[in-house]
């Protein structure tokens, strides 16, 4: 008799399992009363001029619970900085990427116990998610206010651009989408003790109507704006991307929570 072939089941797609693996191969062994750290990182804000970072390194197998916390002092033997990152923008903060070479360093610069940096990692992220998106607010502010001083200085035809109703229109809309944002990040910032908050992602888009209203003005450096909307557009990548926020939204909705 012919042996029947099993059919594979398909997995269900678990809402409640933090499907979002970490992948992280920066290794971090002991020995003796030390830890040896080996592995590099890449996009690493202020490598090289920071005096003390917080290494995530792999301790253990699990993708999560593998992972933990050590302090590294900038001048440790086996640390590395590569070249400065040529960035789109964010100028004033240097990015590079890190090395870890045999880095020797004391078990007690542990933050935590062992395989609880992912758990760190994450507490940290929802604050860093706040900041992005206070900064993302300030750069939003700063443009609605520079194309309003500038439209109603500004003549076309005549008249000062903030005559014409589309103009109006146009700065009416920005103002609304800015004090939504602002409310939305304080509700944020009140429930962050509460759960995972997301970040602002709309205030880029304030910046760059913002330009539009300044013409071709609005590309030259003469004007300021033209690095606002620069330096806001990669906060729609930090501290996870706009679609990791939509995929954290979602998990929300499909939990009956309130976001």
């Amino acid at each position: 008799k012919k042996k029947k072939k099993k059919k594979k089941k398909k997995k269900k797609f678990n809402t409640n399992k933090n499907y979002m693996y970490v992948y992280l191969y920066t290794s971090c062994k002991r020995d003796g009363n030390d830890y040896v750290i080996n592995g590099q990182k890449v996009f690493i804000s202020g490598g090289g001029f920071n005096g003390l970072y917080f290494v995530m390194a792999r301790t253990g197998e699990h993708k999560t619970r593998g992972i933990s916390c050590v302090l590294v002092p900038k001048d440790t033997k086996g640390l590395r900085f590569g070249a400065l990152e040529k960035k789109m923008g964010w100028n004033a903060s240097p990015t590079v990427q890190v090395f870890f070479d045999d880095v020797r360093v004391p078990a007690t610069n542990r933050i935590g116990e062992e395989g609880e940096g992912f758990k760190i990692a994450m507490k940290g992220l929802d604050g860093g998610r706040l900041n992005i998106a206070a900064c993302s607010l300030g750069a939003a502010q700063r443009c609605l206010e520079d194309a309003l001083k500038y439209a109603s200085e500004r003549k076309q035809f005549d008249q000062r651009i903030t005559d014409f109703q589309h103009t109006q229109f146009k700065i009416a809309d920005l103002a609304t989408k800015l004090h939504t944002s602002r409310l939305t990040l304080r509700n944020a910032a009140h429930t962050l003790d509460e759960d995972s908050p997301t970040k602002l992602y709309t205030c880029f888009n304030i910046c760059n109507d913002a330009l539009q209203l300044f013409g071709g003005y609005g590309y030259f450096k003469e004007y300021e704006v033209e690095r606002f909307v620069r330096d806001c557009r990669v906060h729609q990548i930090l501290e996870g991307t706009n679609e990791i926020m939509r995929v954290v939204i979602w998990r929300k909705i499909l939990e009956g929570l309130e976001l």
